[in-house]
């Protein structure tokens, strides 16, 4: 029997280990270098809806019942599961309304914290297809959405509170449990991150072209879970092989790595300015509801206002940004009243102003907004947009503009306006308007016009 040549295998090992390093250098190299290109559809398109729909529309109290109520598990899929069957589902509604509304992207909780999963997964009962439904809700989301031409996003969510090998942790329902905690040496994380990647592998695998992934969430600490506990990587390197285009969010607790993520999500607040990672402007969306719940709230009542909501998509795009507005479908699993009413006012608005949303930015910095108005930019038309949200008494100061406006009108109905340059008058010119030397004066009629908030377009020299 020949000897083996302890050197060769050496070698052997050592070249092994070079090549896979160099592959999972060039995957992470790929990710990054193709960010830009992956972003360019979400980055052109604004403005997406949320919907946060399972088990929790049920007790209709809020989508984190479970947690702030102290639900067992199995207590929770005891009284819930079995009553799950939402005869009023018609996705290509859900769909037609967003699309008339003017969103151009739809994310749908494939799975929420509950645990319970809107698909026919072949790795846990606790889904939709084994309820009195008896149906796969994504496919025919999935598929409602690809009718109406819109881009699919799925939101998974890294926590389950069902699962039988995911550790308690500190926002677990059995927290405050000592003996359930005790459990946890019967628990097997190790287990729980293979059944996360054969979840996330169904979802990128049974449903064609995923444009968005949306992961939620890491809480790295003390009692907390982050990118060790999920295997960040891994998940992200699945992702990419499975859909290599697909647009992900900042989630999984990989914000130093830049292929570990494309945008970041501040949830439920407006930035003061355009957010920033290590002094970089970087991609953003805002997670936003109508009112102060995800999931369908019954008792909640603080609805934000059709103007409250069109005017913080403008101050969204207006500081370089999306907005992902939510819905919480009810148990039944149609859109409540006041979400519906909401959606139509807002289409309406964006029937005649979205050239001022779509392809639009944060204005270059040498214009400055005027008060009580903010300024939109579309870089390839070079215009510029001034949303009017207190309507002026018939003058509009443009500080800084002269010089820079080829001609101005509103934009919903593409009605010019007049402007002008006047820096002095004589003291015999009392009705007279003037402003600085480098400013315009814009002359609006008296009225307000017929919209929630004007645009006025500048087409810019």
């Amino acid at each position: 029997m020949k000897k083996t040549n302890p050197f060769l295998v050496l070698l052997f090992i050592s070249l092994f280990s070079q090549n896979i390093s160099a592959q999972n250098e060039a995957w992470k190299k790929a990710a990054t270098e193709k960010k830009q290109d992956r972003l360019a559809w979400w980055l052109n398109d604004r403005f997406g809806m949320f919907i946060h729909w399972g088990l929790y529309s049920l007790p209709a109290r809020h989508e984190w019942i479970q947690n702030m109520e102290s639900i067992a598990p199995d207590v929770y899929e005891e009284k819930y599961f079995n009553l799950f069957n939402p005869d009023l589902y018609n996705p290509d509604e859900w769909a037609k309304m967003a699309k008339k509304a003017g969103m151009k992207y739809v994310v749908i909780t494939t799975k929420h914290h509950e645990g319970f999963s809107l698909w026919d997964t072949k790795f846990s009962d606790f889904n939709a297809a084994k309820t009195p439904y008896k149906k796969d809700i994504l496919k025919m989301f999935v598929d409602a959405c690809r009718k109406e031409g819109l881009k699919i996003g799925f939101y998974f969510s890294l926590i389950d509170w069902h699962d039988k090998n995911f550790t308690i942790d500190g926002i677990h329902p059995l927290r405050n449990n000592a003996a359930a905690k005790e459990d946890n040496k019967n628990r097997d994380m190790g287990k729980y991150r293979t059944f996360v990647k054969n979840q996330v592998r169904e979802l990128l695998t049974n449903y064609g072209k995923i444009d968005l992934l949306f992961w939620d969430f890491s809480y790295p600490g003390n009692d907390g879970k982050g990118k060790d506990e999920w295997d960040s990587e891994g998940l992200v390197k699945m992702v990419r092989s499975l859909q290599p285009d697909i647009v992900m969010n900042d989630r999984l607790d990989l914000m130093e790595d830049k292929w570990g993520w494309d945008y970041k999500t501040p949830e439920q607040f407006m930035p003061n300015t355009w957010p920033e990672h290590n002094g970089e402007k970087v991609p953003w969306e805002t997670c936003q509801t109508f009112s102060g719940s995800w999931g369908y709230h019954r008792d909640e009542n603080t609805w934000k206002s059709t103007n409250q909501l069109i005017a913080m998509l403008i101050e969204t795009v207006s500081k370089g940004g999306n907005l992902l507005l939510n819905v919480g479908p009810t148990a039944r699993g149609n859109f409540d009243y006041r979400a519906i009413e909401r959606l139509q006012q807002i289409g309406d608005w964006m029937t005649f102003n979205s050239k001022s949303i779509y392809g639009c930015t944060a204005a270059p910095e040498k214009f400055q907004a005027p008060k009580n108005t903010f300024l939109t930019y579309n870089k390839e038309t070079n215009r510029l947009y001034i949303h009017l949200l207190q309507y002026p008494f018939k003058t509009l100061y443009l500080p800084g503009f002269k010089g820079q406006v080829k001609y101005a009108q509103f934009l919903h109905d593409n009605s010019e306006i007049k402007y002008r340059e006047s820096a002095a008058a004589k003291a015999s010119e009392h009705m007279a308007i003037t402003a600085g030397a480098d400013d315009l004066i814009m002359d609006l009629p008296v009225v307000k016009p017929n919209t929630e908030i004007p645009v006025i377009e500048l087409i810019l020299n």
